[in-house]
């Protein structure tokens, strides 16, 4: 099923052609969203825990 999606056969209708390239951009946007939406989590989490650690430090 992958492959059929990703184009590895011999496809000569040029909707079917149309379709995956339209496919392959679709999930080239998403992984690009799930990695930017991942390196913003990890920031995320590396900005907290700083803030917690300066919390910390200014009540002691």
């Amino acid at each position: 099923m992958a492959k059929a999606l990703y184009g590895h056969m011999a496809v000569t209708d040029r909707r079917l052609v149309a379709e995956i390239a339209t496919l392959r951009r679709r999930v080239a946007d998403l992984e690009a969203l799930v990695e930017r939406l991942e390196l913003e989590r990890s920031l995320d989490l590396t900005l907290d825990s700083t803030l917690d650690d300066d919390l910390l430090t200014s009540v002691r």
